[in-house]
């Protein structure tokens, strides 16, 4: 293996209030040399000094001196050696303005104005950044602790020649989630909220799960993801990609696409691969009901 892979170079950046800050500090602890907000004229005297003793994290954005996306596309593109893996921090709007009105921080981008006003200047600056960026992370339903615990998943530079597989539900009343990969609709699978004796359990549960997979059409339909699951990873991975993300959707986010995620999930570990497991649905209830709960106690 080569010292570039055994070493890697990221270069950070996203939209302030979208985890960048937070996501150098956790690639520091993880054992990264971490250079945040270097000054634009200096970023190709470092990219072109060759291969880097330790693994490196360079975070950059628009309070960086000399900020200019068009010309860090250039950087990027003009290196001599292999470039740095470009990471975009993404956030939509809607939580952006609500993490700068909870902490009444005035907007970097534009401190004399609304954060609104901010948040919409940053998301435009920043597209061709994030249109280029080799991995996405949407950090709007992430605490700090999701973060670490995605950044430690992609980033463990001791398994950097792998490819990280992240398998998620979600709900499709919600959204699609943004920055995955591959997106699979469940809801054509039979439905466990209309079972009286089912509606209150989750796709964990094995009677749920013993519902969805008692469907007709499910077990050829799992087949078939699988087969294309194995036949496409090891060709992203030879590309050279080091994170994936599928998606699996129901109505409710709360049983058929669970109970395939974790089948899914399961059968790409037991293949070997490094792989993590998202609830989207069930993580925000859980957060909800620990905040619930410590709203009791005061």
């Amino acid at each position: 293996m080569s010292s570039e892979l055994d070493k890697p170079i990221l270069l950070i950046t996203g939209p302030a209030g979208a985890g960048r800050s937070t996501a150098i500090h956790i690639l520091e602890d993880m054992g990264y040399e971490a250079i945040d907000n270097l000054p634009m004229h200096l970023l190709p005297r470092l990219l072109s000094g060759g291969p880097v003793e330790r693994p490196l994290a360079i975070g950059i954005d628009t309070r960086t001196r000399g900020f200019d996306p068009t010309l860090i596309l250039e950087i990027l593109d003009s290196t001599t050696q292999t470039p740095p893996t470009l990471v975009f921090l993404d956030c939509d709007q809607e939580t952006l303005l609500r993490r700068f009105t909870e902490t009444r921080r005035r907007h970097p981008a534009a401190p004399d104005e609304t954060p609104i006003v901010g948040i919409r200047y940053e998301i435009d600056l920043l597209q061709g950044l994030r249109e280029r960026a080799d991995i996405l992370i949407e950090t709007t339903d992430f605490s700090p602790h999701d973060l670490k615990a995605e950044m430690g998943r992609i980033f463990d530079y001791d398994q950097s020649h792998s490819l990280a597989i992240s398998v998620q539900s979600f709900s499709y009343k919600r959204g699609t989630p943004r920055g995955v990969d591959m997106i699979i609709d469940c809801r054509f699978l039979q439905n466990p909220h209309w079972q009286e004796d089912l509606r209150a359990l989750n796709g964990t549960d094995s009677a749920v799960a013993d519902f969805v997979q008692a469907d007709p059409l499910y077990e050829a339909f799992f087949e078939q993801l699988s087969a294309m699951c194995r036949l496409l990873l090891p060709a992203y991975r030879k590309e050279g990609k080091a994170y994936f993300s599928i998606g699996l959707g129901c109505s409710g986010g709360k049983h058929r696409s669970v109970s395939v995620t974790e089948s899914l999930a399961k059968l790409l570990a037991d293949d070997g691969w490094q792989v993590s497991i998202r609830h989207r649905e069930l993580d925000r209830l859980h957060e909800s009901l620990a905040t619930q709960k410590g709203t009791d106690k005061n």
